[in-house]
C-alpha cells in the first residue's frame, strides 16, 4: 500500500532505502520516521533512523549515503536538498528488552522500505512513553493503533516484561475510547 505522508520525508526514506539496497546495505527504518509512515503524517519526525543489519564498513555505507545526496556530519547524515537528517542507532533491533524484531516491508511509492511493523513501531513508541514519560510518544503510539490493526496481547505481555503494565493500561483505555470500544476498557 503506498503511503500519503509528506513528500520529502517519503522522498528521503525510499531514496536512502534504494541507496542502501544497491550496495547491498540492509537497514530497518525505525523511530519516529516509521510512525510518520504509519500514520500517514499525523506524526511528524525530523530525522530518519535506520538500524543497520549486519556489519557494514563505514566507507560503504558513507558511499551508499553519497549516492542518495547525503554526507556524513560527525553520527549523521544530512543533505542540502533535505530538511531531515538520517543517523544509524547502534544495533541490534530491539524495542525495549526485546530483541525479537522480524522487520515488515513498507510500500512507498515503487520502494519498498524494510521497517517496523505497526505493532512494533507501537512499542516503540510506548518505550519512550514507558522509560521517558514521554507523552507525545503515547499520543504517537494512539495514532498508529488507531489507523492499523495491532496485537494488543503482544504490546500487553511485552509491556509487562518492561515493567511498564500501568502504563499499557492507559494506552489501551484511551485506544478503546478512541475506537468506541467498550470490549476494550
Amino acid at each position: 500500500m503506498t503511503r500519503k505522508v509528506p513528500a520529502a520525508l517519503s522522498w528521503v526514506a525510499a531514496s536512502v532505502a534504494r541507496a542502501l539496497a544497491g550496495s547491498g546495505i540492509r537497514a530497518v527504518l525505525t523511530g519516529g520516521a516509521c510512525a510518520t509512515l504509519l500514520t500517514d503524517g499525523a506524526y511528524q519526525s525530523q530525522d530518519l533512523d535506520f538500524i543497520l543489519e549486519g556489519d557494514v564498513r563505514q566507507k560503504d555505507l558513507d558511499e551508499a549515503m553519497a549516492s542518495a545526496g547525503f554526507r556524513r556530519e560527525r553520527d549523521r547524515y544530512v543533505s542540502p536538498d533535505s530538511p531531515f537528517f538520517v543517523e544509524f542507532p547502534r544495533g541490534p533491533l530491539a524495542i525495549g528488552r526485546d530483541l525479537s524484531i522480524k522487520p515488515k516491508p513498507l510500500r512507498v511509492g515503487r520502494t519498498t522500505i524494510h521497517a517496523l511493523s505497526a505493532t512494533d513501531s507501537c512499542r516503540d513508541r510506548l518505550a519512550a512513553f514507558y522509560h521517558w514519560e514521554d507523552r507525545q510518544s503515547l499520543a504517537t503510539a494512539l495514532l498508529i493503533a488507531t489507523r492499523h490493526r495491532v496485537n494488543l496481547h503482544q504490546i500487553r505481555k511485552w509491556s509487562l516484561a518492561e515493567g511498564a503494565l500501568d502504563g499499557f493500561e492507559e494506552f489501551r483505555r484511551e485506544l478503546a475510547r478512541r475506537r468506541g470500544s467498550p470490549q476494550l476498557r
